[in-house]
């Protein structure tokens, strides 16, 4: 956050939406965790069967420690699991597998929106550690230009934000359509899968409105400072 003050309220309806969000995704993990796969394999299984059914068998698949940190990392070529995921068979965990395998696929088929993610992402890390100090910096010694300059860097988060949503979607939509092709669920069992990912969608939905309406806000406070 930045200054606690009257605009602080344009941020409300991102937060409540992050809330909601944030609790569907668990709750849905929650529940599709207890219901297990009828064909019983692993989530790691059925993570290295989609790779190798798409000519993958390059591409790893690790265990990581935490709850829900799967990931694939494309610099290293892995897929990770986490403790949570990798030895379950529950529809949750094969799904958010199936999931992170999308995102190997992608990166094996020059899938252009993950490409173009990963080409800004080292522009990115600089712009997320150092919009805020610009920006603050700006407002408090009224160097509107250096504001701006915050205000720039925090769009470059945005538009990646922007940029994940389509790579997002896409790799739950390649889970879907892989699952019951292969004969890894059925028809009753990919409705749940659709749940969990869905959920976990609307995690990265909140988090680019979020930042869309930090961006109002950011504008109002410049033109606030502006007219002092």
């Amino acid at each position: 956050m930045l200054f606690f003050d009257s605009s602080m309220i344009i941020l409300i309806p991102g937060i409540l939406f992050g809330m909601w969000a944030q609790f569907m995704v668990q709750s849905r993990f929650e529940q599709y965790s207890k219901i297990p796969l009828s064909s019983g394999k692993t989530a790691a299984q059925v993570a290295r069967e989609i790779l190798a059914a798409n000519g993958l068998t390059n591409v790893p698949v690790e265990r990581v420690a935490g709850h829900l940190s799967d990931h694939y990392d494309p610099r290293s070529n892995v897929v990770r699991l986490s403790d949570s995921v990798y030895n379950s068979t529950s529809i949750a965990a094969v799904g958010v597998a199936a999931h992170e395998v999308g995102h190997a696929i992608q990166h094996a088929r020059h899938y252009f929106p993950i490409s173009l993610r990963n080409a800004i992402f080292p522009l990115v890390q600089v712009a997320s550690y150092s919009w805020l100090f610009l920006f603050m910096g700006g407002l408090l010694f009224s160097m509107m230009g250096l504001a701006k300059l915050g205000l720039a860097f925090f769009a470059v988060v945005f538009a990646f934000q922007v940029i994940t949503l389509p790579v997002e979607f896409d790799a739950s939509s390649r889970a879907i359509r892989l699952l019951p092709r292969l004969g890894f669920t059925t028809a009753k069992e990919n409705e749940g899968v659709k749940a969990v990912l869905w959920a976990a969608a609307m995690t990265y939905v909140a988090g680019m409105l979020q930042s869309l309406l930090q961006i109002v806000r950011m504008l109002v406070l410049i033109n606030g400072r502006s007219r002092d």
